[in-house]
């Protein structure tokens, strides 16, 4: 069985554009997920540690989550602990006034290891189980969402599954009428706090779904936990689903695991870029995730 190649060409002011192109069979599993195998964000080398204090790299880091919401870096170097993506953070503070992530816990700091967990009766995070993990923005359901997150690959998907695939939420709003999107704009949804998050009494929010942050529109999303409020919420959400529905076949792009091998990182813009996951099939699949920047998602928010 013959695997993605991935040509690492089109270097320009040492940034490079990832591409990947398949050379897998059409089997039935890759015709339904996926339809188009062309990524196309900037990526940079971190030859070392040192890369994540340094001025030049921070610069290109911040420039690209700015303009383009989304970059892959190439760690030149062993990082089990992923000490060069939290002094990356560091810097994008000191540098550029990124919020600094909340700790999860006091053994856990900044990071939240993702990987597949043992059966138990708990309620877990869908990105802690093998299952296919539908198409999101991540902590959707708080009223301060984080506006970048990043994923360490430690260990890839070694039997082709766990795939990320990404969409931009321009090319997603880009179908909708402007009348759906001034209801997306209005605090007319309830977005429930998933129970494995659930914060004591606090079970839902009540805000919009669309905001303008500066230049770009943001979105937050989690189809499963959104409720409308409204007829017209109903029907701007419904405009939004039969937009996804179509975009995700056309314009979907996803890094398999030859895309983002042990040793990659991907940071995007979490409002920018809509993300899902295919079924995990390695059990030691193993990525490490932060999420930092938190901001009010627009001015429309109110606890449930």
């Amino acid at each position: 069985m013959r695997f993605l190649r991935v040509s690492l060409n089109h270097i320009c002011q040492g940034t490079r554009r990832l591409r990947t192109s398949s050379l897998l069979p059409q089997t039935r599993d890759s015709q339904q997920f996926f339809p188009n195998d062309v990524l196309d964000i900037p990526e940079l080398d971190a030859h070392n540690i040192v890369s994540s204090k340094d001025t030049g790299h921070v610069r290109q880091v911040h420039h690209h989550l700015e303009n383009r919401g989304a970059l892959k870096v190439n760690l030149g170097f062993p990082d089990p602990n992923s000490d060069y993506l939290q002094q990356l953070v560091l810097s994008l503070h000191g540098q550029y006034g990124h919020g600094l992530p909340f700790s999860h816990s006091s053994s856990r700091g900044w990071f939240r290891d993702v990987r597949p967990q043992p059966e138990t009766l708990e309620h877990r995070a869908i990105s802690e189980t093998m299952g296919h993990f539908p198409w999101h923005t991540d902590s959707c359901y708080e009223t301060e969402p984080a506006r970048f997150f990043a994923l360490h690959v430690l260990q890839h998907d070694r039997l082709g599954g766990g795939t990320l695939s990404l969409l931009s939420i321009d090319l997603l709003l880009r179908s909708i009428p402007s009348s759906a999107k001034l209801a997306l704009s209005e605090p007319e949804f309830r977005l429930a706090v998933p129970l494995e998050f659930s914060k004591g009494e606090q079970n839902a929010i009540i805000g919009n779904l669309l905001s303008m942050d500066g230049k770009y529109t943001r979105l937050r999303f989690r189809e499963d936990i959104v409720t409308p409020l409204s007829a017209r919420a109903d029907a701007a959400f419904h405009e939004l689903l039969h937009s996804l529905a179509q975009q995700k076949t056309t314009n979907a792009q996803h890094l398999r695991s030859e895309a983002l091998p042990q040793g990659s990182i991907i940071l995007l813009d979490n409002g920018r870029w809509l993300h899902s996951r295919n079924h995990v099939r390695d059990h030691k699949r193993h990525l490490r995730r932060v999420r930092w920047d938190a901001r009010p998602f627009g001015k429309h928010v109110s606890i449930a």
